[in-house]
């Protein structure tokens, strides 16, 4: 009994992450220096972390618990997947909502060449600002129908990119940069998300539904379905964005 109760001591206090080959620990007060080796962004308000300090590696929890897989709106076309490292030989990439560069953790579609930071893909979907009395809705680009309107943000007064995400008010034709509308950005609560594998789980039938009649080989099966089918959506990804540059090449030299 006491050495079940260590083990289940030992494993509460330390996770693994896909990221890292060692157990993240509990950071307890981390100072505000520290910065997140996902979201590239610092302690500004010293949320929790967990971390391998041997290796100097830290995540917020929320970037701890990121999904592997993301359905975004932004993209409906495909599902998103979380790198630890952009997928592209340059190991960087521009975010497709806010426009600046990326190094850390992005969640991507190598097929479309679509990277987002994951605090702009757990942006809200609306927001409250100082400078507004009325709610912003987030827009995955230009608000208007004329695509080719310029428009400037009305908190900081600069030209907004069209193809960037914004917070906007229809009613009072009031827009901002995500970074103008949210000053702290942090990575939020992502909602819960389905696995694109194969095999559906999701029977109603609780005795169908229940893992935990599973014996051990049963569930390391499981585990390597999931694993392979997440390589398998990565490598055909990256496949798509190999054919697509081969023929933009054909047609350069054409």
């Amino acid at each position: 009994m006491g050495k079940q109760n260590k083990s289940s001591n030992a494993t509460s206090q330390g996770k693994q992450h896909f990221s890292h080959p060692h157990i993240l620990k509990p950071i307890v007060n981390p100072p505000e220096t520290l910065t997140c080796n996902a979201c590239e962004q610092p302690n500004n308000n010293k949320p929790n972390f967990h971390g391998c300090n041997s290796c100097q590696y830290f995540l917020h929890d929320n970037c701890f618990n990121a999904p592997r897989f993301l359905n975004h709106s932004s993209h409906p076309s495909h599902p998103l997947t979380l790198h630890q490292i952009p997928p592209y030989s340059s190991r960087s990439y521009s975010c497709k909502a806010c426009g600046s560069a990326g190094n850390g953790f992005c969640f991507s579609c190598a097929a479309c060449e679509f990277d987002i930071h994951l605090q702009c893909a757990s942006s809200p979907s609306s927001i409250l600002v100082n400078n507004h009395p009325h709610q912003l809705e987030l827009h995955f680009g230009s608000p208007y129908e004329d695509k080719n309107i310029k428009y400037n943000c009305d908190m900081c007064n600069v030209i907004m990119n069209r193809d960037d995400w914004l917070y906007y008010c229809g009613g009072c034709d009031f827009g901002s940069h995500l970074h103008c509308a949210i000053t702290s950005p942090e990575v939020g609560v992502f909602p819960k998300q389905q696995r694109p594998i194969p095999n559906s789980y999701s029977n109603s039938n609780p005795s169908q539904n229940s893992n935990s009649n599973l014996n051990p080989n049963a569930a390391v099966e499981m585990i390597n379905s999931v694993n392979a089918a997440h390589e398998q959506l990565i490598a055909a990804q990256i496949r798509a964005q190999f054919v697509a540059r081969g023929q933009e090449a054909a047609l350069d030299l054409i």
